[in-house]
């Protein structure tokens, strides 16, 4: 009996460890979002494999005492049988099941919480293969979709704005970074018609980062405008910030 419970003790340590592991970030971390819709999407990813792993520890420890109690304990083959059971469930539920990046053609697809998250993961699929620079705007680029997304959240889908922003963000931004990666790695550093691709693909990313900025100022201007009003009317309502001093004396 003493056996068992020692066996048991030594397996519920191991599942606690891999667990542990796992809420941490498992033995792979993830790799860096771009903005707050790719890393949700990340997120989920991580709590499904935490969810799976789980369930999967649970499985072994419950079939290794079921098998203690029917053979009168599992002995040291047993005992590292499971272990290896339990580190092979950390190494798949690691890596397994895969965040999966989107289709260009996916892009502007869904609504605009989807659209956002969909775009920020495949410019992170694509960042490591452009040059620095550019890996800097699209970094910038993500928090700008995160911003851009949540005003997007408040316009009607059917809205003219989102025909404007579904092109810039689903067709300019991939159709971009595309004609850069047909250049051959070799000739993107030489210089054609006065500039050589990696330049061109920095600056064509620098000025839609600027367009995206622009659409997400115009379409919080009428959030600004509603706050102005009311920011008026409250001074009409009820005085100043000298009026308000003074009531509270």
């Amino acid at each position: 009996m003493g056996d068992s419970t020692r066996e048991s003790d030594a397996i519920l340590s191991a599942a606690g460890k891999t667990l542990q592991v796992q809420r941490d970030g498992g033995t792979h971390r993830p790799a860096k979002s771009i903005g707050r819709g790719s890393a949700d999407v990340r997120r989920k990813n991580w709590l499904t494999r935490a969810k799976y792993l789980a369930g999967a520890v649970v499985t072994i420890l419950v079939s290794a005492s079921v098998a203690g109690l029917i053979l009168d304990g599992i002995g040291f083959t047993g005992v590292m049988a499971v272990a290896f059971a339990v580190m092979a469930a950390v190494w798949f539920f690691s890596n397994y099941p895969k965040v999966k990046v989107p289709k260009r053609a996916e892009l502007k697809k869904g609504d605009a919480k989807q659209m956002v998250a969909r775009t920020e993961l495949w410019l992170e699929s694509q960042r490591p293969a452009l040059p620095p620079p550019a890996v800097q705007i699209v970094d910038q680029l993500g928090v700008q979709l995160d911003a851009l997304g949540l005003q997007l959240q408040t316009i009607d889908q059917n809205d003219p704005a989102m025909n404007e922003v579904r092109e810039l963000v689903g067709e300019y931004i991939p159709e971009t970074i595309d004609n850069y990666q047909k250049i051959p790695a070799h000739l993107r550093g030489e210089k054609h018609a006065g500039k050589t691709a990696d330049e061109r693909l920095t600056e064509s990313l620098g000025k839609i980062s600027g367009e995206v900025d622009r659409v997400t100022r115009r379409l919080a201007e009428g959030a600004l405008d509603d706050l102005a009003i009311k920011s008026r009317y409250l001074d009409y309502r009820f005085g100043g910030p000298e009026a308000l001093e003074d009531h509270s004396k």
